[in-house]
């Protein structure tokens, strides 16, 4: 490892990273997402921003006492240095940086890095041990590498918007942002597989994450479908495109998620609709005559499942073992016993906010506590300890890079 481990044995264990160092030059969304996961499970993670302005999520209201809720919900478990790239005393600090870390994570359209004089090749000179990822919405290749992308565009052209939506009707965008999120996915798996090469070759890689390629890699059976049938899957609302029944079913006060995905399940629901007729139907005895009759017997499962509350379908197809949900906004899905159960609630202390409440790690190691999350940073608020502690700066250097603008230059509000 090329980072600096130093726990001891009364230390709470950090994580499977810890003793990683990431250098993290992302902003918006799918690279903050990205190297937040490394920060969960132990890296230390440095969010280099750039001058007066930082991460352009900081901007994106609502507000909390100046702090944004879009970058307070992608950057926890990271500290913040706002160095001037553009400037060499600053490009001179990432340099430094760079020799005494394990990974770089930027998601800058290509290109950028290497006009700085930071690409790759650059910094791999520096550290041969270096991985980095570049995350990119089309990746570093093909006709559509220089064009810009955001969530919507990748959804778009990778065919996952077109499948969204209600059955007979225009599609819609992913709720959840996954043309982006997708990056946080494949970025840190690919990371790992690198750090793993890295034990076997002492080298590192250059790592080029697609937003693209993930978002259709994510396509899964929905592709299969479009390979074998050579016709596009249509939009099915929260139907499935061939399992019957499975959805959202209304209730006297709301509605009720069923999702029948066996046999079994078939015959537990039947049970608790106290329909066996629908069980005895030959054109409802295997999951192909189901599908085929999809909207009469969606019908007539909806014509019972009115007659009783969410809270009543919840109790009988619980006792009857059958897949189901009520649908919870998420207020209620982050106040479940359930998601609390499961530390995915915690509070941190925030340096400007101070107690607030934030998402929990999602990965978990039984038998094994971590320590307590941190709170997403404030813009700048470690750039000097890490100046003096990491790199050795003296406070004498630390003031004049200060005042020349290429350290904690905040744009005057």
């Amino acid at each position: 490892m090329y980072g600096i481990l130093n726990l001891s044995n009364t230390e709470a264990w950090l994580g499977p990273l810890a003793g990683l160092r990431v250098i993290d030059l992302t902003r918006v969304l799918a690279g903050p997402f990205a190297t937040q996961s490394l920060g969960d499970l132990g890296a230390e993670v440095l969010k280099i921003e750039p001058p007066e302005v930082g991460d352009e999520t900081r901007h994106f209201p609502p507000f909390v006492e100046g702090e944004s809720h879009y970058f307070l919900g992608i950057n926890r478990n990271k500290k913040s240095l706002v160095v001037d790239l553009q400037q060499e005393a600053g490009k001179e600090i990432l340099r430094r940086l760079v020799a005494t870390s394990d990974i770089l994570v930027e998601n800058y359209r290509p290109g950028v890095m290497d006009r700085l004089g930071l690409g790759y090749a650059a910094l791999a000179e520096i550290n041969p041990g270096l991985i980095y990822c570049a995350i990119s919405g089309f990746g570093l290749s093909g006709p559509l590498r220089d064009k810009p992308s955001f969530d919507i565009v990748t959804q778009a052209l990778s065919g996952a918007l077109s499948i969204n939506g209600e059955r007979g009707h225009m599609p819609v965008k992913l709720g959840i942002p996954l043309g982006d999120m997708v990056g946080g996915v494949f970025g840190p798996m690919a990371i790992l597989a690198a750090l793993h090469e890295r034990h076997r070759t002492g080298r590192g890689r250059l790592i080029d994450i697609s937003l693209y390629d993930g978002l259709i890699g994510m396509l899964g059976y929905f592709a299969q479908l479009a390979f074998i049938t050579g016709e596009d899957p249509p939009p099915m609302g929260s139907s499935h495109p061939n399992i019957v029944p499975y959805g959202s079913f209304p209730a006297s006060d709301g509605s009720i998620i069923i999702a029948v995905l066996s046999e079994r399940f078939w015959a537990n629901l039947c049970k608790a609709l106290e329909r066996p007729d629908l069980a005895a139907d030959p054109r409802y005895a295997n999951p192909t005559g189901r599908r085929q009759h999809r909207d009469e017997l969606d019908e007539a499962i909806a014509a019972v499942t009115r007659t009783q509350t969410v809270a009543e379908w919840e109790k009988r197809l619980q006792e009857a073992d059958v897949p189901h949900s009520p649908v919870l906004g998420v207020t209620a899905a982050l106040a479940s016993p359930h998601a609390l159960a499961r530390d995915m609630v915690v509070e941190a202390t925030h340096a400007r906010l101070g107690a607030m409440k934030i998402v929990g790690r999602p990965i978990k190691f039984p038998g094994a506590a971590q320590p307590p999350v941190s709170a997403p940073p404030t813009f700048g608020q470690h750039t000097e300890a890490v100046l003096r502690d990491a790199l050795g700066y003296g406070e004498a250097e630390i003031a004049a890079l200060r005042d020349a603008g290429i350290i904690d230059r905040a744009k005057q509000r």
